[in-house]
């Protein structure tokens, strides 16, 4: 992937100094931890979605279930 592009961003001091202090401590450039969180964002993100998605057909499924006569009384259950 190119770098091309360029990601200004405001925040306070002291969180950036203790962020380049941990980069520096891990011997990474900044720039490489501030991608590897973006990507991780990310994932995280698309993983929750999917996960909604998931859930939200399991519910029309069962709801569908129920309306057609084929759900359990709560007593069944």
């Amino acid at each position: 992937m190119s770098k091309e592009s360029v990601f200004t961003m405001k925040l306070e001091s002291e969180l950036r100094e203790a962020f380049m202090a941990e980069a520096e401590a891990a011997h990474r450039p900044a720039s490489q931890v501030v991608r590897e969180l973006m990507r991780e964002f990310i994932e995280r993100q698309r993983e929750a979605r999917e996960y909604d998605e998931f859930q939200r057909r399991k519910v029309d499924k069962a709801q569908t279930s129920v309306q057609a006569g084929q759900g359990r009384s709560n007593e069944g259950v």
